[in-house]
Parts: structure tokens; C-alpha cells; sequence
């Protein structure tokens, strides 16, 4: 059987004025063509600027000017309990809206392969569907608060929970793509895993948060900075870090060369150890 052309739709934001538009790695993915319909029902052909399969996230473009950019929050400042709105295209139904609170932050799905994927998605039970991807994810002053992603479903279609991308993450990947084409991310160097109070328990700690080093990669930032296995690492630069989501967003939206403070319980003593962040060699695609 022959088999003609297939044809998907998604969700984005328009994210500045000349036409740079933001939306997720999987829904241009394998796109030999793409297409923007615009809210006004205006259609223009899209071109790739970059994308980035760890993090999910993408950016096209668009010719022209003035079109009608999204004005950004504070994703740190974002509370659990929040009122959001999430605005896509669901099942090709155009500029749709719904309306939830924001049920945690900070929360992997394993979503993207585990690994070195980055995910620290914003949960919320706004309703997100098929054609939702790519989608603005708001606050009550309509600023963009994340980039619709996910939903957990046992049937492909929203069953309570859906999960964005934190906008002050998206825009360090954002940026870097519509630069270069693509995201330089830094790395650590480390294999992690959460601190729970049993983990604590049997290396004498009185703590029960963090994210503990499993190992640490020979050539490494950490390595380097002395990082050991063993290691709890609780905060960087001053940020409490309760487990491996947080870590890895705050690592995220740091540059290449940038230097971390890292506040590191090592059996019972703390330390503050800088590390200065080399980049991702493998720059998987």
C-alpha cells in the first residue's frame, strides 16, 4: 500500500514580535513542512530555527512584524494552589482555553528517557489534550508561566493531570536556540538520585531532603570542584534544592562557564563548594 502524506497539529507561542515562535520538540520533530495559523486565521509557512529533544522544546519562525508577543512571568515566584490557564488547540479546536490550579512544581514523569533529560515540569489539572503541545500555560494576568507538554493519561486523552515547562527554563533554552540554533547546556557530571529518610538513615544524616551523588564522571565540572560520591547536595547559590528535578532545572538554566555555589552535606558536615559548569560534549538530538 502506498501511503501518502501525513499531516499533525500543534500549539505554540509567539514569543517575540518579528515572528520567532515557541513550541515543543515533538511536535516538529519529524515535520518536512510547517505551517502557522495565526488566532486572526492569517497562515504562514514556518521555518526550523532549532530544537532540543532533552528538553522538549523547539522554536520556528515566522517572516514579518509586529505580530503580538506574549509577555512573560516568574515561574520561581509561581505558587502550588494558583490559579492558571492553559491555551491550545486540542483535538484541532482552535484557541481553546481551560482553567486549573497549579498542583506541584518541580515534577518528573520520565517523560523524555530519564537520563540527562531535563524535567522539572509545572503539574497542573488545567485540562490539556491531544493538539494542546506547545501550548501557553498562564497566569491569571495572562503573563506565560510554562509550555504545555504532557498529560498522564491511560487512554492518550486528559485524565486530571497535565505538566508545562517552566518558562524561566524555556527561556535560557529559547534563547540559546534563536541565537545559535541551539541550546549549549552545562552539565555537572554526576549520576544523582533523591535523598529519602531511609537513604539519610544509612549515611548518618539528619536530613531527609537533597539530592545524593552516586557517582561522579571522570573529566567532570564536579569532579573537578572535588564533588564526591556520597554527597548531599541541599542547595546552589542559596537556593534550597529538595530533589533532582529542582537540580537539574537550576543547572539548566545556567550558562557554560557560569560557577555554582554548591551547599553540600558530606557525613554531616556542610560544605559550600563552587563548580564551574563545562558543557554537554554529547549534545544528543
Amino acid at each position: 500500500m502506498r501511503e501518502g502524506p501525513q499531516q499533525g497539529t500543534g500549539s505554540g507561542v509567539i514569543y517575540s514580535s518579528d515572528g520567532y515562535i515557541i513550541t515543543n520538540n515533538h511536535v516538529v520533530e519529524f515535520a518536512d513542512e510547517l505551517e502557522v495559523t495565526l488566532y486572526d486565521n492569517r497562515k504562514f509557512k514556518a521555518k526550523l530555527i532549532g530544537r532540543d529533544e532533552k528538553t522538549d522544546m523547539a522554536v520556528i519562525k515566522i517572516e514579518g512584524n509586529g505580530f503580538p508577543a506574549i509577555d512573560l512571568a516568574d515561574s520561581d515566584n509561581a505558587k502550588v494552589g494558583e490559579w492558571v490557564l492553559a491555551v491550545g488547540n486540542p483535538f484541532n479546536l482552535t484557541s481553546t482555553v481551560t482553567a486549573g490550579i497549579i498542583s506541584a512544581k518541580g515534577r518528573s514523569i520520565n517523560l523524555l528517557g530519564g537520563g540527562s533529560a531535563i524535567e522539572a515540569f509545572i503539574q497542573t489539572d488545567a485540562a490539556v489534550n491531544p493538539g494542546n503541545s506547545g501550548g501557553a500555560l498562564v497566569d491569571a494576568q495572562g503573563r506565560l508561566l510554562g509550555i504545555n507538554t504532557a498529560i498522564a493519561t491511560r487512554t492518550g486523552s486528559f485524565q486530571g493531570y497535565s505538566f508545562a515547562i517552566p518558562v524561566n527554563l524555556m527561556k535560557r533554552i529559547v534563547d540559546d536556540i534563536i541565537e545559535s540554533g541551539e541550546y549549549h547546556r552545562p552539565l555537572l557530571g554526576v549520576n544523582i538520585g533523591d535523598l529519602d529518610s531511609d537513604y539519610a538513615k544509612e549515611l548518618g544524616l539528619n536530613i531527609s531532603q537533597g539530592v545524593v551523588i552516586d557517582s561522579v564522571m571522570d573529566g567532570s565540572s564536579a569532579q573537578y570542584a572535588g564533588i564526591l560520591p556520597k554527597d548531599v547536595i541541599t542547595a546552589v547559590d542559596g537556593r534550597t534544592v529538595k530533589n533532582v528535578p529542582e537540580l537539574q532545572e537550576i543547572v539548566g538554566r545556567a550558562k557554560v562557564g557560569d560557577v555554582l555555589s554548591l551547599t553540600v552535606n558530606r557525613q554531616g558536615k556542610v560544605k559550600e563548594i563552587p563548580v564551574k559548569l563545562k558543557s554537554d560534549s554529547t549534545k544528543p538530538r
